[in-house]
């Protein structure tokens, strides 16, 4: 049962519309028989998961999950109360070589699990009050994803999907999300390709797949305002981790987002960075930030005329 305190008495999440007409299941059903020769992330290793290969991110088919709880290192608007509902997917195909959870990313950890179990945890977290169902790394699990919000739906849930991503997806499959997301939740890690082949397994068309996908989820949820409750319900809440010596290009993202989104944008400036898994073998990302790094950060996005800043404590 539903704890009624975790959202407005009024809010239906988008995807209850595309369950009740049976256009969810078709979606997850059609990413499924993507996997066969897999394209769901721009490195399109085209293996075929479905008969066991591996892809890029180094996952098969066999759903594998790190672990489900509600969460309260989140943004404070997808927190609330109850905590945000985080489900962490093993494994990712953007691999980089600071990451923080890297033993659930590329070491892997995780355990199996089936569609019928993710949806089950889904509906165990809006029992316990969870706010949101906040999938974490889902790009290279996208068919599960939907096809146990299609299950869940129909019994009972009506939380908002949080699609927490690094911002590494495809413009083509972020449109068959379109009326299923609530609240897209990516970061924006470079501007620059060369940092992101040199730090990221490779990824140089990083910046210009993650421009592409941040229009897109613009247009399809729009800018994000907590709700007269303090809870977000929908729209576009970008994060960009401000990396020592520049890496990050953080004056760059920043132009950019202000050139070609709207102003009142939600960007969480995040300060947080520590070398983490091989970052130690990089001398420019080997330290932590300094507190004049990142209030120069903050100063370019006022500057940009960013109305909308998730501005952290150094």
């Amino acid at each position: 049962m539903m704890n009624n305190q975790s959202v407005r008495p009024d809010f239906e999440p988008s995807y209850l519309k595309l369950h009740r007409s049976g256009e969810l299941k078709k979606r997850g059903e059609e990413l499924w028989n993507v996997m066969e020769r897999c394209i769901l992330c721009p490195r399109e290793c085209r293996e075929n998961r479905l008969k066991g290969a591996k892809g890029t991110c180094m996952a098969t088919s066999r759903l594998k999950i790190a672990s489900y709880h509600p969460h309260f290192g989140e943004e404070s608007p997808l927190v609330g109360k109850g905590g945000s509902g985080t489900i962490f997917f093993s494994h990712c195909s953007l691999r980089c070589v600071f990451c923080i959870n890297w033993d659930i990313s590329i070491g892997g950890e995780g355990t199996y699990r089936t569609i019928n179990e993710l949806a089950s945890m889904m509906l165990n977290l809006q029992a316990t009050g969870c706010h949101n169902i906040n999938v974490v790394t889902p790009t290279h699990y996208s068919p599960h994803i939907l096809l146990a919000l299609d299950i869940a739906a129909g019994k009972g849930l009506r939380l908002p999907l949080v699609y927490n991503t690094c911002g590494w997806e495809k413009k083509g499959i972020l449109e068959v999300l379109d009326g299923i997301v609530d609240i897209y939740l990516p970061d924006f890690k470079y501007y620059d390709k060369e940092m992101a082949f040199k730090y990221s397994s490779e990824a140089g068309i990083y910046p210009e797949v993650t421009k592409a996908a941040l229009i897109e989820m613009n247009r399809q949820v729009g800018v994000a305002r907590p709700a007269d409750d303090g809870l977000m319900y929908r729209g576009l809440m970008i994060r960009h981790l401000v990396m020592p010596n520049g890496v990050s290009g953080t004056g760059n993202v920043i132009r950019w987002i202000a050139e070609n989104l709207p102003k009142d944008t939600y960007l969480n400036l995040m300060s947080q960075y520590r070398p983490c898994y091989r970052a130690s073998d990089y001398p420019d990302i080997s330290r932590r930030l300094t507190a004049e790094e990142y209030r120069n950060a903050v100063s370019r996005a006022k500057e940009a005329g960013l109305t909308n800043l998730d501005i952290q404590g150094f």
